[in-house]
């Protein structure tokens, strides 16, 4: 347990961050998820949902719930795949 009060409100804060983090990375796996089912089922509001991801991705990656690497390659590979759907 922490000792001291500055302990004790890093644990706190710690705690705040990491249920918006999991949400961040929650809300990204929801979209990814329902992207590729568009990209691969042909649906009209692709362009939406991409926009939408790229948008959470980002966010995710300036905040460090996930690392603006992974969010860059995350995108590089939706988009790859959306090019291969529309050839």
């Amino acid at each position: 347990m922490a000792n001291t009060a500055a302990a004790k409100k890093a644990m706190r804060q710690t705690k705040k961050r990491t249920v918006l983090n999991l949400a961040k990375k929650k809300r990204i796996k929801e979209l990814t998820k329902e992207t590729l089912t568009a990209i691969d089922g042909g649906a009209a509001n692709v362009e939406e949902l991409v926009k939408n991801l790229y948008k959470a991705l980002d966010k995710a990656g300036m905040t460090n719930a996930i690392h603006h690497n992974k969010a860059n390659r995350l995108k590089s590979r939706i988009q790859k795949r959306l090019n291969s759907k529309k050839k």
